[in-house]
């Protein structure tokens, strides 16, 4: 079990974490009641830290950033020698909770995408794991909420009995959601995305050979190019060029000139 704290990548602090300490963490955190913002973040989710200095504060405001991307893992593995020998995949995060959740008797809530994936997850998750209490499930609203909706959302997750929450609004939305409501709700809220279409059986996953080789991008690109392109074409390159420099010393990236959001975004 890996867990050795955050380091900075570009400015953001990611975990030095693998599979079982993540899990762990999370389980703990839920039977405590504790609230707990987790994200697991490929190149995309460290670039939106980066290219904007509010939300690089969230996410660094965040008790656990895993190392989804394969570049994340190396990156950590040749600036700090983390050693890891696996990165900590948001889909494969979201069944080893799940597992860990069904055997310790903990209800999980689903929020976020549309109702049609919300049921095909849900009937999957329950032939998966029969023991699985999933307490309620909430598709996206897919716009910012009012005050008064986001503590309607508060109060029914509350009053669903979850000790765990999963939130799939797409990065950086769903991060955005995790930061402002972990006060709020006082259990792990895991924001993992992609994790929703692949488990609902909607969206198919890379074949592990590309995810070994950090090509998974490429996968996903050929399923949805129009919607990704610019996610992968534009960021990827600008990733490498930018870890380059702090790799060889060229540039600083420091955390803290990330700057807190002034207001909240209530995406729902």
């Amino acid at each position: 079990m890996i867990d050795a704290g955050k380091r900075n990548v570009l400015g953001v602090n990611v975990n030095i974490i693998d599979y079982d300490a993540a899990v762990e963490r999370i389980v703990q955190a839920a039977k405590a009641k504790q609230g707990m913002a987790i994200s697991a973040l490929a190149v995309h989710g460290v670039m939106t830290g980066v290219l904007d200095d509010t939300h690089r504060y969230r996410l660094n405001e965040f008790d656990l950033i895993c190392p989804d991307g394969q570049p994340v893992r190396w990156a950590l593995n040749t600036m700090y020698k983390a050693k890891l020998r696996d990165r900590v995949y948001g889909p494969n995060l979201t069944l080893l909770t799940c597992e860990r959740a069904a055997q310790e008797g903990l209800p999980i809530y689903l929020y976020g995408s549309r109702l049609e994936v919300l049921n095909a997850f849900t009937e999957n998750l329950k032939a998966r794991y029969p023991g699985l209490q999933i307490a309620g499930a909430q598709p996206s609203r897919f716009r910012q909420i009012s005050t008064e909706e986001k503590q309607e959302i508060v109060e029914q997750i509350k009053a669903s009995g979850a000790a765990i929450a999963f939130v799939g609004l797409g990065c950086p939305r769903q991060e955005v959601w995790a930061y402002e409501y972990r006060d709020q709700l006082s259990m792990p809220l895991l924001a993992v995305g992609a994790a929703f279409d692949f488990h609902a059986g909607l969206l198919p996953q890379a074949p592990k050979t590309m995810q070994n080789l950090g090509l998974e991008w490429l996968f996903r690109l050929i399923q949805e190019p129009q919607r990704l392109w610019k996610r992968y074409v534009l960021l990827n390159p600008h990733y490498v060029w930018l870890l380059s420099q702090q790799i060889l010393g060229f540039r600083k990236f420091n955390p803290a000139t990330a700057q807190p959001p002034a207001q909240e975004l209530r995406y729902g």
